[in-house]
């Protein structure tokens, strides 16, 4: 894919990681196959994943009550946000595809890359409550979550001790990326890679590689639209109609809006056409 670029988010401390492994996989496939490839290494950087005043420059719009949202959102607009918060917006922008590869800490991201989530995704840069998920700021993108487990794919199914990884997915899947408006592609999975032999990371490794090369050609999560839901007003509820027309469906539409009903299979480890009907 010449002329595209990607970005990846690395959030490991160790370079002798096997998710740096993953990491510079992708950064030589990638480069191999035409893209640009930039990168941010949280841990070797070390990024700030603290929220606070200090975000921005200049006096606060209210600093008698001072609300992050609402004064990084003018920040913003305005060009004071903090330059370590403006180089990682530059990067998205930049991005056609952000890979967000990390070890996955107590069932989320670690607190390094939440905090570039919650620092860098901004109010009116990343996300408003006029174009919200399909029409997001980012609905031109593409981003996925690439990371590693401690235990067993098994202990992550709907009788495993630790959930089905459809629930644990959706809200970094949902409530973050969806909501941004990136097209979110099928996780990279790497069930418990301390516990495997080294021909079975060498074998996932390869697997990653393999699949990195057509990449962007592959189809996105299936979210329900944004047009079938209300408006601010309305509470941003599912249209009485939506909600009718998918009454006959033997599962939920979505992992979220699950209407009472069995979620739908493997909805948030699979792309869009891929999964049971």
């Amino acid at each position: 894919m010449a002329g595209k670029t990607a970005l990846i988010v690395l959030a490991h401390q160790e370079r002798t990681s096997f998710n740096y492994a993953m990491k510079e996989a992708a950064v030589t496939v990638l480069k191999k196959e035409g893209w640009n490839v930039i990168e941010s290494d949280l841990y070797a950087m070390q990024f700030n994943p603290v929220t606070s005043r200090d975000d921005i420059t200049g006096n606060p719009k209210d600093p008698n009550h001072f609300k992050y949202g609402s004064e990084t959102a003018k920040a913003w607009k305005e060009g004071r946000l903090t330059k370590d918060i403006v180089e990682e917006q530059k990067k998205i922008e930049m991005a056609d595809l952000i890979i967000f590869q990390f070890p996955l800490y107590w069932f989320g991201t670690p607190a390094i890359m939440k905090g570039w989530f919650e620092r860098v995704l901004c109010l009116d840069f990343a996300y408003n409550y006029k174009t919200l998920c399909s029409e997001g700021p980012f609905k031109n993108k593409k981003a996925l979550l690439s990371f590693t487990t401690g235990s067993l794919q098994s202990m992550f199914t709907p009788s495993g001790i630790d959930g089905d990884i459809n629930v644990i997915l959706w809200p970094l899947q949902n409530g973050v990326l969806n909501s941004c408006g990136f097209k979110v592609l099928a996780p990279q999975i790497s069930y418990s890679v301390a516990h495997v032999s080294q021909e079975v990371r060498v074998e996932t490794l390869k697997s990653w590689e393999k699949r990195l090369e057509t990449i962007w050609d592959e189809k996105p999560i299936k979210y329900l639209p944004v047009k079938d839901f209300e408006d601010f007003s309305g509470g941003f509820s599912l249209k009485k109609e939506v909600e009718e027309s998918l009454s006959a469906s033997k599962y939920a539409p979505t992992v979220g809006q699950n209407l009472g009903k069995p979620l739908p299979p493997d909805s948030q480890v699979k792309a869009e056409g891929s999964r049971l009907s």
